[in-house]
């Protein structure tokens, strides 16, 4: 009897460790949403020719890479920290990169060197955001990313993805094309497919 209920504490304790790690980061998540700082992150058109995922929308960003007197010290997949500015026009840039957090009172995010280029005497190196999926319910994901395409390539049109960051972590909260949310531009895309239709039905 006695070996069964260790047996039973030790299945609930390893039940509770696997418990452990998801919900942390759930929570984490959310303490991130709640009280970091918000950015906009202005994106960039992304190859017409990249397949379409179905539940995520893949994200690129205006500024990618970042130039450096020598990339000697820098390898590929190593962290690399991101410190934040906003310019005129309410967008983050990055004013700065380093290897080590920075200060505290610095807004940064905490990347991954994708890699390091020598090109025409000009060292840079690139970087990968740690938000550039946005996941959405796969109803809607692949006509979130027709519009997403879209609004890349027209140029009348303003695309961003709303970041809040905190302590180095950032976590994606939405896109936005022309400042309304990617889901409720598909919502409305929607409407007017079905009162088109329902236009045709009366003629």
């Amino acid at each position: 009897m006695k070996y069964k209920s260790l047996t039973i504490a030790a299945f609930v304790v390893v039940c509770l460790a696997q418990l452990y790690a998801p919900v942390s980061m759930i929570l984490h998540r959310e303490e991130v949403l709640q009280h970091g700082k918000e950015y906009k992150f202005e994106t960039a058109p992304i190859d017409p020719n990249d397949p379409f995922r179905g539940k995520y929308i893949v994200l690129r960003f205006r500024e990618e890479s970042f130039p450096v007197d020598s990339t000697e010290n820098w390898d590929q997949a190593e962290d690399i920290f991101l410190h934040l500015q906003t310019d005129r026009n309410g967008f983050a840039t990055i004013r700065s990169i380093s290897q080590v957090p920075p200060a505290e009172n610095t807004d940064y995010v905490k990347a991954k060197v994708s890699y390091v280029s020598h090109h025409n005497g000009r060292d840079s190196i690139f970087f990968e955001y740690p938000f550039n999926r946005f996941y959405m319910k796969e109803s809607k994901a692949y006509e979130a990313e027709l519009a997403y395409q879209s609004s890349q390539q027209d140029t009348t049109q303003q695309t961003f993805a709303l970041v809040r960051v905190k302590d180095g972590e950032a976590v994606l909260k939405d896109v936005l094309i022309n400042g309304v949310p990617v889901k409720e531009v598909v919502e409305r895309q929607r409407e007017r497919d079905q009162a088109a239709i329902k236009k045709a039905q009366e003629q």
